[in-house]
């Protein structure tokens, strides 16, 4: 096969437009989008039918019906690695769907790329939500990534944390390619009528998360700082899909408790279109992102092309898109080393959080600047268009 030649790839992953709710599926939207301007690309994807031509969408197996969660992912994987007869290269995104990027490399000859966005054994507390679909999904995972022809690390933190938990994993297969951002849609919207809508004011400071709520978000972290920010802050929380009941119950508990003590403490728990989205984050004052495990942080890329100065952990691969006094502030954190990123220290760690927010709320000049220095940096950096054009390189490598 030349240089040239036109190669199909099957791109496997849980989640697609419009089923969206985590950052791997907001990875995979864009890079579909622009590996089609290149090449052949089909979508193989959870859930509902689509109707986007090259898109197939596969429901769990009524015969799996009640069964364990990921036997349930297991089938509908199965089905997937069917559908990819005829392919050149298979593409898995998440353990969701590596199995089916595993089989298919097996059933039909292929050469299988996982791309890494979060692995299993450094999200402990899976246990909790899968029970014992967590061996299971542990072992998928495992398996695909030692067997794949090419890792896909979304920073260089998640390429060190990719060979520690995987020393079997050859360091020449493991390719850092970062997340992006379409910075013609992430842009500053001046608008109001969304803030509006949703009770916040436009002419008080604000907080704003935006992100699933699960352990490795770390938004009981922020909601505990958040009792030490000024009075007039507002906190916008757009959190939802719990991973646990406990952690709903927490994260309910510690947001009645700042309802109690002050104002402006708005919670979004449905999941809101991208660009309201969007204009909440134009008009954040401070976008935080408390996270204990993070690859990269695709949502910290979003904040910053909205011109919005970024507060997040200096953990995984945030170093790496979050520049330290350019575009926003760090908070260090000292973790536990049983993969499970638990501050050290937690009262440091909130205190640290609620430190850092507080200097740039105080300073309304110089997170203006870091805003902007933050929007410059995803343009010149992280553009979707470069990232297609560096994995259609890696997949003709793995083709000859």
């Amino acid at each position: 096969m030349t240089d040239s030649s036109p190669l199909r790839i099957d791109l496997l992953t849980r989640e697609y437009p419009p089923e969206v709710y985590g950052g791997a599926g907001v990875h995979v939207e864009y890079l579909a989008r622009e590996l089609r301007r290149l090449t052949d690309v089909r979508v193989h994807c959870f859930g509902a039918p689509r109707d986007e031509p090259g898109v197939t969408a596969y429901p769990e197996p009524a015969g799996l019906a009640g069964a364990n969660a990921a036997l349930r992912t297991m089938g509908v994987d199965l089905e997937m690695a069917a559908a990819c007869a005829g392919t050149d290269v298979v593409h898995s995104h998440t353990w969701y769907a590596n199995l089916a990027g595993h089989t298919a490399k097996l059933l039909h000859g292929v050469p299988h790329v996982v791309t890494a966005h979060s692995l299993e054994p450094l999200r402990p507390w899976k246990a909790e939500q899968l029970g014992g679909g967590y061996a299971l999904s542990s072992w998928i995972e495992r398996t695909a990534y030692e067997a794949a022809d090419a890792v896909i690390a979304v920073s260089a933190g998640m390429r060190r944390d990719v060979l520690a938990a995987y020393p079997a994993v050859d360091p020449d297969r493991v390719h850092v390619v970062h997340n992006g951002i379409d910075t013609a849609q992430y842009a500053p919207d001046h608008g109001t009528d969304v803030l509006t809508r949703l009770g916040v004011d436009p002419a008080r400071p604000s907080v704003v998360y935006v992100g699933r709520i699960t352990r490795q978000k770390g938004l009981p972290y922020l909601l505990r700082a958040a009792r030490e920010l000024p009075a007039d802050t507002q906190l916008v929380l757009l959190a939802g899909a719990p991973d646990t009941p406990e952690i709903a119950a927490e994260v309910e508990g510690l947001v009645a408790e700042l309802r109690a003590t002050r104002t402006g403490v708005v919670w979004v728990a449905e999941m809101l279109p991208k660009p309201e989205v969007i204009q909440v984050l134009t008009h954040a004052t401070v976008f935080v992102c408390p996270s204990i495990y993070e690859p990269m942080g695709i949502v910290n890329l979003e904040a910053m092309a909205c011109e919005t100065a970024v507060v997040a952990t200096a953990t995984g691969g945030i170093p790496e898109v979050v520049a330290h006094g350019e575009t926003g502030l760090l908070v260090p954190i000292e973790q536990a080393a049983d993969g499970s990123g638990t501050p050290l220290d937690p009262e440091r760690f909130v205190a640290d959080l609620a430190a850092s927010i507080t200097t740039l709320l105080a300073d309304p000049s110089t997170t203006a600047t870091l805003g902007k220095a933050g929007r410059r940096r995803a343009v010149e950096h992280f553009s979707w268009d470069a990232i297609a054009t560096r994995t259609l390189a890696l997949y003709r490598t793995l083709r000859g």
